[in-house]
């Protein structure tokens, strides 16, 4: 998130936007990344289980996630352009749960939303917090395609590091005692 933790407002719906599937991308995609054939053959597909061509569940989530990042970068501008400093993300350290429910057509336009519905701080990293991430996508006949609970890190902007942590950081760049302490961890 390019807010700062402190500034992340729980349950705000983060509109990503929508993308519309087409026969071909679905299909060069699954050619690279998803090889089954339901992904690739739409002779083939006909006969699935899916009744036809469908998109690989990696490419609807590879999908949603260039709209999340394109909306975080999009949320720095904003910011900038307001005069404000934007927040520092950070990595994600996981997916907590991911949900394929109904398969993405050629033709069909999926909507991505974001919403943090929950934060705290980090246990393991100080200065940072963990933000619990909500990404939904759905079809133009409004029935969920994907779902997943993402977590990610945000830096804290007013985090002032304890003194018992400076010292120790500080001590680890001393020439005879760093390397002791660094064999210990």
């Amino acid at each position: 998130m390019t807010r700062w933790f402190e500034d992340i407002v729980l349950d705000e719906v983060f509109a990503l936007g929508d993308y519309t599937f087409n026969a071909d991308e679905i299909i060069r995609f699954a050619t690279l990344y998803d090889p089954q054939y339901f992904h690739i053959d739409p002779e083939a597909a006909k006969h699935s289980h899916f009744g036809g061509l469908v998109a690989s569940g990696w490419h609807t989530v590879s999908v949603g996630h260039r709209k999340m990042v394109d909306t975080l970068f999009a949320e720095e501008q904003r910011l900038r352009g307001l005069g404000e400093e934007p927040g520092v993300s950070g990595p994600s350290p996981g997916v907590n749960s991911m949900a394929f429910k109904v398969p993405v057509r050629p033709g069909d336009t999926v909507t991505y939303e974001l919403v943090v519905t929950d934060k705290r701080a980090s246990n393991s990293i100080p200065g940072w917090g963990l933000l619990f991430n909500k990404i939904t996508a759905v079809n133009q006949r409004g029935e969920l395609v994907y779902r997943a609970d993402l977590v990610g890190f945000s830096k804290r902007r007013d985090y002032k590091m304890p003194l018992k942590l400076k010292l120790l950081l500080a001590l680890t760049k001393a020439p005879l005692i760093g390397p002791l302490l660094k064999r210990s961890t």
